[in-house]
């Protein structure tokens, strides 16, 4: 007999088990985690799932969060959004629908809120050394900061959805830090989806979105807001999630300080400047989680009451976190009640704000 058929025949016997253990089911739920736009992502699935599978997944999510960031990064010199900071100002410029579809929704929020949210700050955020310029963290002077808020404003900016196009009117930089985001985890969510998924969570940098339930018991997926404060994370509620997705937008993680004074990395487009109220953090609950993601940083800026206002005004769900003596009051909108159902909000220690703000926030 030749002595080549028994090692043929261990050569198939091995590559059957290897193909055997690719195959095998793993333990629910399956975790693909990796880095992304500066931050974490974390796909949670509780479907059933081989190890095969769950490599094809990986690969998938990778895909769609890198097409995300060479379209929208202005950390990337390549992507197509700097392409379009760079391109002749009032020049019509073809965009992938993508790109239109977060800048639409950007320009909608930005009507919405009174220009609250604005996505033309690139120069603002780069001065106040909180983008890709990476200046010393410093006060900009201010005829620096009145200079670059000039140019800025939703109006300097014109998106054609039909024709898929937009054009930048004045020398703006547009930054897509407060949409984009949310868009990815839409995205991958919708990738997920499209593999017959039917039961997982995307975690992106704490933008959130679910499907189906988290284990065999139809359990929802449960997820923390969490306590606006430095130090380790502790959640300040936990809310039940299916089917719908959650933004969160703070003024605690992102900031510095000088001359003993704090100056948090979200900026009020309308002076420029850092915001400086009570209002801590804002979470939205909405069906798609760039909306979210846009609409809490808008709320954010605009502060507790005008902020819950438009809430209202919008049919937002929505709780907020506000700063009180040396603790929070937590409140939320009627929409919100109406999404959870009063018997899970009871849960929560909540005030729910059902009459409009009467004066002006502090």
């Amino acid at each position: 007999m030749s002595i080549w058929r028994p090692l043929w025949l261990l050569l198939l016997i091995l590559l059957m088990a290897g193909c055997s253990e690719r195959d095998r089911p793993l333990d629910s739920p399956v975790t693909l985690q990796g880095e992304i736009f500066g931050t974490f992502y974390q796909v949670t699935i509780a479907d059933t799932l081989t190890q095969r599978e769950a490599n094809a997944l990986e690969e998938g999510v990778q895909a769609e969060l890198e097409a995300v960031d060479a379209a929208m990064s202005t950390w990337r010199e390549d992507s197509e959004l700097m392409a379009f900071n760079e391109a002749p100002l009032g020049e019509w410029q073809p965009l992938s629908d993508e790109l239109i579809e977060v800048l639409a929704i950007g320009q909608a929020v930005a009507d919405a809120s009174d220009g609250a949210f604005d996505m033309t700050i690139g120069g603002l955020v780069n001065l106040w050394s909180f983008g890709p310029e990476a200046r010393p963290r410093e006060v900009p002077s201010a005829a620096s900061l009145s200079a670059r808020l000039a140019e800025t404003g939703p109006d300097s900016l014109e998106v054609d959805e039909q024709a898929r196009r937009a054009r930048r009117l004045r020398d703006v930089f547009v930054d897509l830090s407060g949409v984009a985001k949310g868009h990815a985890t839409d995205r991958v969510a919708a990738y997920l989806s499209h593999q017959q998924l039917d039961h997982f969570l995307v975690n992106l940098g704490g933008e959130l979105k679910v499907r189906g339930h988290r284990d065999a018991e139809s359990e929802p997926w449960r997820i923390g807001i969490e306590t606006p404060r430095d130090g380790p994370q502790q959640a300040q509620h936990v809310l039940p999630l299916e089917n719908i997705a959650v933004a969160t937008s703070g003024d605690y993680r992102n900031y510095f300080e000088h001359d003993g004074q704090r100056y948090s990395h979200t900026l009020d487009p309308r002076t420029g400047r850092p915001i400086d109220h009570r209002l801590a953090s804002v979470t939205v609950v909405h069906p798609s989680d760039a909306w979210a993601d846009a609409w809490a940083t808008a709320l954010l800026v605009l502060g507790e009451q005008a902020g819950m206002a438009l809430a209202r005004e919008r049919s937002l769900a929505v709780l907020m976190l506000v700063r009180q003596d040396e603790g929070w009051r937590s409140l939320v909108s009627p929409a919100f009640v109406d999404h959870f159902g009063r018997e899970v909000v009871d849960t929560l220690e909540v005030t729910v704000v059902d009459e409009p703000a009467e004066h002006g926030d502090r």
